[in-house]
């Protein structure tokens, strides 16, 4: 399939060039149009105070490839608009770097967004994600994001299930259906684990934000996550705690109803 590329960890990041070389792997024609740097957590926002700029860049990934200096949202509306030279079939982003499960996080996800603004463009739009535990989260942002060892072999593997998944799902998804296929894989990731539907977990996530400091500012941290989930059906999260694949259908036409 002839696939635009996006994530939010930005241009950089090993994490989509992993998931780029399955994709390439698999026969898909690819172009990539990410961020110049991390936007994670800025939702589905598009840049409205200033011009955003984007250029060609070579990051020999084999594939055409752009970058911007805006949000994932901006990237395809931008690259849909102006920078791709034809029509695409769908739009993949990822993989994060950690999950992007429940109600709680999938609204202020740029990776969910980035899938997003694809589905508004009436386009098949997949949000792919790898669960890693937080320190070694912490680990990855100091070191560049450059992962190693079993979490290298994880993500090889999460990214070849990512790769086989985009045909038959894009396929099965009609134009205008607002409809983004969210994706995360569990750690350890193997070649024969399981994919379960699944649906958003209900969480509240109070203490984001650190306590003022002298000079009144709060910091964003990670804060506890009470999970008020009923016990059924399947959530993203109790999927990912079992060891499989969560694939949540987000049908953006059901808000409302």
């Amino acid at each position: 399939m002839k696939l635009l590329v996006t994530n939010d960890d930005g241009i950089n990041s090993l994490f989509l060039h992993e998931l780029i070389a399955a994709l390439k792997a698999a026969g898909h024609e690819l172009y990539v149009v990410a961020p110049m740097k991390e936007q994670s957590w800025t939702g589905a926002s598009k840049t409205r105070g200033r011009p955003v700029k984007s250029a060609v860049a070579d990051h020999g990934l084999g594939c055409p490839t752009w970058i911007i200096d805006g949000t994932p949202s901006d990237c395809v509306n931008i690259a849909i608009a102006h920078l791709l030279p034809g029509k695409i079939e769908g739009v993949v982003s990822g993989i994060n770097m950690g999950f992007n499960c429940s109600l709680g996080f999938i609204l202020a996800s740029g990776t969910v967004a980035g899938a997003w603004e694809g589905a508004l463009h009436g386009l098949p739009a997949m949000a792919l994600s790898q669960d890693i535990a937080e320190e070694v989260y912490a680990d990855l942002k100091d070191h560049g994001g450059a992962p190693d060892g079993d979490l290298l072999a994880t993500l090889k593997i999460s990214a070849a299930h990512a790769a086989q998944m985009v045909t038959p799902l894009f396929a099965a998804t009609p134009i205008n259906s607002f409809t983004v296929h969210n994706v995360n894989f569990p750690f350890p990731c193997r070649p024969d684990t399981a994919v379960r539907r699944t649906v958003p977990a209900q969480v509240h996530a109070p203490g984001l934000f650190t306590p003022a400091a002298i000079d009144s500012s709060h910091r964003l941290i990670w804060g506890n996550i009470i999970d008020v989930s009923p016990p059924e059906p399947l959530t993203d999260i109790t999927c990912l705690e079992q060891g499989h694949i969560s694939h949540c259908v987000l049908d953006y036409r059901k808000l409302g109803h």
